[in-house]
């Protein structure tokens, strides 16, 4: 059985760690214990921290287990979905807002900064939130002080920022989608979680954690895989990483069945040689050439993208306005797709 109470040589025992054995595990892998050693810098430090990683890596779980290691681990914790930020209430939530600032601002709101006073804000997926927003992010790191909606003077807040994301981010900067100076600001410690085909000795830990969580769960007996069972969940590439790990074992345990792994499509091989090197271009052919596979569905054209779908959706229109291209692919890929026969 593995130990899950020595999770990397830097995090205490069960006894003492805020994270105990029944909430998660983090796994014994050289590089989640280089991950772990930083993370308690970092935690020490009270400095501002990006994680990296693909989506299922478990980065929300590092940020809070760098905020209990803190000096901030009795604040609040309030994580933000920046891909879910809209221009026009984005201020109003991040900053707060006065009474009668707005339309409809019967009350006084703290907003997000001002709630976490003392705690840490966890940013998710912050290579999304929009170009208009994040220059006000960049003053809530320099000044540590933000300006509610239709107040006259900044509040000063005292907050440790956590960011996550699963994009590029030198790309993005390198391509005009993410300002230079807050990258720069975000990355003073960047955590990059491993995908889990990438670590693969901790899958077996995994596999007993879930299963251990989810026998207690749904009251049913403990699972435990034979011997080629177990390789072949090793040798699984887990494009959903821990979490698509995690689901599958639930949905046995809710089905009272044996885990089976998921069918994953092979690839078609394709001619490497692009077709010609303008950035724009290729981002151009890359969403037609998605949409024509999805049928025109988005969100699955935005996953095979690796993007949210808001942030294709925006790319479209950007399409459109710079006329590189029009939705029309999108339009008749979408027309074949509900003309198919069920």
């Amino acid at each position: 059985m593995a130990n899950h109470s020595s999770i990397a040589p830097s995090v205490a025992p069960a006894s003492s760690s805020p994270l105990a054995p029944d909430d998660w595990v983090l796994g014994q892998s050289v590089a989640v214990g280089q991950i772990a050693r930083h993370a308690d810098r970092a935690a020490d430090a009270d400095c501002t921290v990006l994680i990296s990683g693909e989506t299922g890596t478990g980065k929300e779980l590092w940020g809070r287990l760098i905020h209990q290691r803190g000096s901030r681990a009795k604040k609040p914790f309030i994580p933000v979905n920046c891909a879910a930020l809209t221009v026009t209430l984005a201020e109003s939530q991040l900053f707060g807002h006065e009474r009668g600032s707005f339309t409809g601002a019967v009350g006084r709101s703290l907003g997000v900064f001002r709630a976490a006073d003392g705690g840490t804000v966890f940013l998710d997926e912050v290579g999304e939130m929009p170009l208009e927003l994040q220059p006000k992010l960049l003053r809530v790191l320099q000044e540590r002080e933000v300006t509610p909606v239709g107040a006259a003077y900044p509040v000063q807040v005292g907050v440790q920022i956590i960011a996550a994301t699963n994009r590029d981010l030198d790309l993005d900067v390198a391509e005009g989608r993410f300002r230079e100076d807050l990258f720069y600001r975000l990355n003073m410690v960047e955590l990059r979680v491993p995908p889990l085909r990438d670590r693969v000795e901790d899958i077996p830990e995994f596999i007993e954690f879930f299963s251990r969580r989810f026998s207690r769960r749904y009251r049913r007996p403990l699972w435990k895989p034979d011997g080629e069972t177990l390789k072949r969940f090793c040798e699984f590439p887990w494009p959903g990483n821990v979490r698509q790990l995690s689901h599958v074992i639930e949905q046995s345990y809710v089905l009272d069945c044996a885990p089976s792994l998921p069918h994953v499509e092979r690839p078609v091989d394709v001619d490497v040689t692009l077709p010609f090197m303008d950035l724009t271009r290729l981002r151009f052919a890359a969403i037609h050439q998605a949409l024509e596979t999805t049928r025109g569905h988005k969100g699955r054209a935005a996953k095979l993208l690796g993007v949210h779908a808001n942030t294709l959706t925006r790319m479209l229109a950007q399409m459109e306005a710079e006329n590189l291209g029009t939705p029309t692919s999108w339009r008749a890929a979408t027309r074949l797709r509900r003309s198919k026969p069920r």
